[in-house]
């Protein structure tokens, strides 16, 4: 059984174990879960909301960033696109559970559910999703 198993640094193994190789293995117990629908609150006040809009489609992957400081609401959740642009935020009547996920260390995210212009601001419907690893 331990000729199967070769100790020098080509194995395996030693891929495997190797950080810095670019290899990303999957975990098997590692999955989102669905915790709720809700919309981008605010999109009306960010600068060049047109331009970005325009390259949000459906499905899209979306951040969360916890703004702790924030002196209008501590529990504020900003929402980014991909490319680290700010959207909006998550509504105040919904960020109270999330905002403490996140501060417990859970990773959270949205998704892109569907988006329409209402007169100067965007809808942009979501779902937030957690990520267990």
């Amino acid at each position: 059984m331990s000729d199967l198993i070769k100790k020098d640094g080509d194995t395996l193994i030693a891929i495997i174990k190797a950080r810095n190789n670019g290899l990303v293995l999957p975990n098997p117990f590692e999955r989102d879960i669905y915790l709720f629908d809700t919309i981008i609150a605010g999109t009306s006040h960010i600068d060049d909301i047109e331009r970005i809009q325009e390259t949000l489609n459906i499905d899209d992957k979306v951040l969360f960033y916890r703004e702790p400081e924030n002196k209008f609401d501590p529990q504020v959740i900003r929402v980014e696109n991909q490319k680290e642009e700010k959207i909006g935020y998550i509504p105040q009547q919904d960020n109270i559970v999330f905002s403490r996920l996140m501060d417990a260390g859970k990773i959270l995210f949205g998704k892109i559910k569907s988006k329409e212009k209402c007169g100067n601001w965007y809808k942009i419907d979501i779902r937030i999703y957690m990520h267990e690893n």
